[in-house]
């Protein structure tokens, strides 16, 4: 798909699925997928000389985003509990992604967020959490899905680190996508280091890891994130998501479609 949108012919496209094919054999087993993804998105970048092929598709959900953010503030504002209305919001933002290789129906996402229950939900751990720590690391993950984060921001009434991807891989977000969406107005945003669609310990810079190492509490979006550190067990993270496939829903111990606030140490209830 990334070939495509960065105008590769179909040679051109097959050269690229050679060379991945080709790399596949060395790939260490044990690596989770972003790190795979990041050698593939590089190819694509570089084979087709297109720095950004999902640009536009970032524009357009960054705006439309942006379009329905007083929507999305009102619905804050006119339920008793501001802070669990913002974090299903957050997850209602996740269904903006291309790496699935699904449709999604915004509107009817956020609709349906608020009538399911979570499979998954340490609400009280998250709060507790937030009353003891006066920042937060946030791990950011689509273009569009930083509006729904900025909503979850404001209700956290705390110092944020924003981190985003380092460079282009499927829509997820960068410095200029946080920026545009007003992220810069409430947080400190900052590059991961990295250009996997995930937080690849391994691949990130050493001022993201001085904050990693450094945070208290942890906000993790989506699924590339949860891939990287799921495994990351002294960690205070708090992974945020609508799970997308069947692999993480048996990973994570819920069902593909199930929504999730989940602490590193709570395993899954099903």
């Amino acid at each position: 798909m990334s070939a495509r949108l960065a105008g590769a012919d179909e040679s051109t496209q097959k050269k690229i699925l050679d060379m991945v094919a080709a790399a596949v054999p060395s790939f260490p087993l044990s690596n989770p997928p972003p790190a795979m993804g990041r050698i593939v998105y590089r190819l694509v970048r570089e084979v087709t000389g297109s720095y950004d092929p999902f640009k536009e598709i970032k524009d357009k959900y960054n705006r439309m985003a942006l379009d329905i953010y007083p929507e999305l503030k009102e619905r804050v504002a006119q339920t008793p509990d501001r802070l669990l209305t913002a974090l299903r919001l957050a997850i209602a933002g996740n269904i903006i992604d291309f790496g699935v290789g699904k449709s999604f129906n915004l509107e009817k996402e956020i609709d349906e967020v608020f009538t399911r229950d979570f499979a998954i939900f340490d609400y009280e751990k998250f709060k507790q959490s937030l009353n003891s720590t006066d920042q937060i690391l946030y791990l950011a993950d689509n273009a569009g899905e930083v509006v729904f984060d900025r909503i979850l921001i404001e209700e956290l009434h705390k110092d944020v680190i924003y981190a985003v991807r380092d460079k282009p891989a499927i829509n997820d977000a960068l410095i200029e996508d946080a920026n545009f969406c007003g992220i810069d107005k409430l947080a400190k945003v900052v590059s991961s280091g990295s250009d996997a669609p995930g937080t690849i310990l391994s691949s990130c810079s050493n001022e993201f890891l001085n904050y990693y190492h450094q945070a208290k509490m942890i906000i993790s979006k989506g699924q590339g994130n949860l891939e990287g550190l799921m495994d990351k067990d002294n960690a205070p993270i708090f992974f945020l998501l609508k799970i997308k496939c069947q692999i993480i829903a048996n990973v994570v111990g819920c069902r593909e479609g199930d929504i999730v606030l989940k602490h590193n140490h709570t395993q899954g209830s099903r």
